[in-house]
């Protein structure tokens, strides 16, 4: 959903052959205006590959599916294009698409409203104001991550599914001990590529061998803490106060690698900014290695204190800058822990 009056503004302001498409449709003149670097006015297959691209589908699955779009055959895309195809796979999300329309543009126009009045409002005006506006950031929240719990959700299924299932091996170890079916079991889903399996299968790897008497070692000693009863003790329940927690956000950003200086350029800004931001308390940083994956942690105050956050220019600037420098959307996780446990780490 686009969140600025200047691109909705433009939206209206293009071609009237443009404004007759399906309610809902004018997204995609948004997503050709974001993924046409150059300008032109249609899609490359470099431009449509860098916008497009999420990880899974190879390099020559995109040329396919571009090449499926572009029922002109001019080697570029254009809206026209874009929503003939898209329109064919919408589904529910047709219903989503135009909902989120009709939402931007009635949000919008809130907002120009609330800008006229807010100041001629009384005080209670003013209140039952500042409190939509509240609740309707919370909903808009709810609703995010209720989007990007099923974004993690697929792009799971899609790893699972493109790793395949493993095929069992049969090996040909003895364990002792009253649980050797379920080690046996266990053992038997090992990968082909797993080093131990090829051990095995060469013969290198049997019982006399220095490893196997460690592993009966710790396989003896596990069965003997098993045969003690374990008890668990319930815990006193510690009551807190609502603002005795901090905010963890951990913000997983995986960069383009041809975009990898200008994100790091904004990502140092952002950074800048966020830090003296009021009730931020540490921000921290880490690339994967061998990657162009970075994983952001941000701690705050509390809760409020991100979501205002979120509404800065530099934080709005920072997640606009990601459309273009991001191969995939960014995951964000948050978490919420005792503020006497940052004191206590910090002494």
């Amino acid at each position: 959903m686009m969140d600025c009056s200047e691109e909705v503004q433009s939206v209206s302001e293009e071609p009237s052959t443009q404004m007759e498409l399906k309610k809902g449709m004018s997204v995609f003149i948004d997503i050709l205006r974001r993924a046409d670097k150059n300008d032109d006015g249609k899609l490359s297959f470099d431009e449509f590959r860098s916008y497009f691209s999420d990880g899974v589908l190879t390099a020559e699955e995109l040329k396919e599916l571009f090449h499926t779009i572009d029922t002109h055959n001019t080697d570029n895309l254009d809206t026209d294009e874009l929503c003939e195809y898209f329109s064919q796979h919408l589904g529910e999300y047709e219903n989503v698409l135009a909902a989120l329309e009709d939402l931007n543009m009635s949000i919008l126009k809130a907002m120009d409203k609330t800008k006229k009045d807010y100041q001629e409002s009384t005080h209670l005006e003013q209140f039952v104001t500042r409190f939509l506006l509240k609740e309707t950031t919370n909903q808009l929240h709810s609703l995010q991550s209720s989007l990007e719990c099923a974004m993690e959700t697929t792009a799971e299924q899609t790893r699972q599914e493109k790793q395949g299932p493993l095929k069992p091996e049969g090996l040909s170890i003895q364990w002792s001990g009253r649980r050797s079916n379920r080690r046996l079991q266990r053992n038997s889903s090992l990968s082909p590529n797993n080093p131990l399996l090829s051990l095995v299968n060469s013969g290198v790897y049997d019982e006399d061998s220095q490893w196997m008497i460690q592993v009966n070692r710790l396989q003896k000693l596990i069965d003997r803490l098993e045969q003690k009863e374990v008890r668990l003790e319930p815990v006193e329940e510690e009551v807190l106060e609502s603002k005795s927690h901090i905010l963890i956000v951990q913000r997983q950003l995986s960069v383009l690698e041809e975009e990898l200086e200008e994100f790091r350029l904004a990502l140092r800004q952002y950074m800048d900014c966020a830090c003296a931001q009021t009730g931020c308390l540490h921000i921290a940083v880490q690339r994967l290695a061998n990657e162009s994956r970075f994983i952001l942690y941000e701690f705050w105050e509390h809760n409020n204190v991100w979501k205002n956050h979120l509404q800065t220019n530099y934080s709005k600037t920072f997640q606009r800058g990601n459309v273009d420098f991001l191969e995939t959307p960014e995951s964000i996780t948050t978490m919420l822990v005792p503020a006497s446990w940052w004191v206590l780490n910090n002494n």
